[in-house]
């Protein structure tokens, strides 16, 4: 069957182009997609990432330009400041970032020098590249530790976190991370970092939407920063954002413009704009709620089957599964998974004897079937695809991972994707 293609003008102008697009959007909607830092936007904000606005040069900040011609551009940037300070209580909020990343190395230039000491969690464990980790440039350019978490609970020890602190005194301590399936107690860190003289960076990438929602504590009466992306659970455009109390505004925006960037992309402030819109709106919370539902619903279905989940299941949108005891690695079973229509992710598990690039896990999560309109009523059948997965992926099982996959595009097919033009 050909594939529709949706874009006229990009078909006329470069169809091997349009081509690949159309059969990216086929894809996002006839598979299942549990990469807990995956989501589907609006039209809305797909409609606001392809603006003129991309034609705009604007270094420097609304009413404080390198380049004239700002009148619509101020008015953009300030109406997405507007609403993530309103959105997530605070008092001062940064929407230029480029990504996740360049939002971290910002908060490095504001507040350390080369060599300090920095502290985060341990990338194995969970945490990200730029918590000081030592093949990342924040860990080369600083001197990074980290803590983990328990070995027989897979929970943070907050005792620990704070020895090691007292111990190391570091400029800077990140709480947050990319793999971490429980409740972030950002009061209980804020007092440690207090304690240590350490500023407090909050790197709510993962769950800036369950915040936005009310699904998950904020940090903002607790983190002198919080940085986070913009899509992910919150449902906007691949971007950042540095938030903080009024005191640290200056620092911050110097770190970001002229400090790591240039101009910011309009296009992109744009869509933050229209995505934090939207996550203010009640609707946004009800989805924000059934997110972790799903994922307590589907933790629950997976440890019935017998699956070995780190920390025993879920608090928030992510689950990580430990595959040790089924005899499969996480690589060979995500790569099974992705046959059967069924796309997670494979990852390392806390303590992993694996090699990163074969660990022992893999790591699943709920914010885009949710915004597909699954619930709590189709996780016990997202469970049983993956339970049979992993084992036709263990075994070699191709008709088996082929079946499931006609299984998936069934249900998938009676629930469309936001901002999909595809049924």
């Amino acid at each position: 069957m050909p594939l529709p293609l949706s874009h006229p003008a990009l078909l006329a102008a470069d169809p091997e182009l349009a081509a690949l697009v159309s059969a990216e959007e086929r894809l996002q909607s006839d598979t299942l997609r549990l990469i807990p830092s995956e989501n589907y936007v609006s039209t809305a904000v797909l409609e606001a990432s392809g603006t003129v606005l991309q034609n705009k040069y604007s270094e420097g900040y609304p009413g404080r330009r390198y380049y004239e011609g700002q009148q619509n551009i101020d008015k953009v940037e300030a109406l997405a400041v507007d609403r993530a300070k309103a959105l997530f209580g605070v008092e001062h909020a940064n929407v230029q970032p480029y990504s996740g990343s360049p939002a971290n190395l910002a908060v490095y230039l504001a507040f350390a020098e080369p060599g300090d000491t920095v502290m985060g969690m341990a990338l194995p464990m969970g945490g990200h590249l730029t918590h000081g980790w030592g093949v990342s440039a924040t860990g080369k350019w600083f001197r990074g530790v980290q803590y983990g978490v328990r070995a027989d609970t897979g929970l943070v020890d907050l005792d620990e976190v704070r020895d090691l602190a007292l111990k190391e005194r570091p400029k800077l301590i990140f709480c947050g991370g990319t793999a971490l399936p429980r409740t972030i107690d950002f009061a209980a860190f804020a007092e440690i970092a207090r304690e240590a003289g350490a500023v407090l960076v909050a790197d709510v990438a993962h769950i800036a939407g369950l915040i936005a929602g009310g699904a998950h504590p904020s940090p903002a009466p607790y983190a002198d920063v919080i940085s986070t992306t913009t899509h992910k659970t919150l449902r906007g455009p691949r971007g950042a954002m540095l938030m903080s109390r009024e005191e640290h505004a200056k620092a911050l925006d110097k770190a970001v413009f002229p400090g790591l960037q240039g101009g910011p992309h309009n296009q992109t402030t744009a869509a933050i704009a229209v995505a934090l819109h939207e996550a203010a709106q009640p609707a946004f919370c009800a989805y924000a709620h059934q997110v972790v539902a799903n994922a307590k619903a589907l933790a629950e279905a997976l440890l019935a089957r017998g699956f070995d989940l780190v920390s025993g299941g879920t608090d928030n949108h992510l689950i990580l599964m430990d595959l040790t005891g089924r005899g499969v690695s996480g690589k060979i079973a995500a790569k099974g998974l992705d046959r059967a229509g069924v796309v997670v992710n494979y990852n390392t598990v806390p303590y992993d004897p694996r090699k990163p690039f074969d660990p022992s896990g893999i790591r699943i999560g709920t914010p885009a079937l949710t915004s597909r309109g699954l619930g709590v009523e189709h996780m016990a059948m997202v469970a049983a695809w993956i339970d049979r997965g992993v084992g036709a992926a263990a075994s070699g099982d191709e008709a088996a991972l082929s079946a499931i996959r006609k299984e998936v595009a069934a249900l998938l097919s009676t629930h469309p994707a936001p901002g999909l033009p595809l049924g």
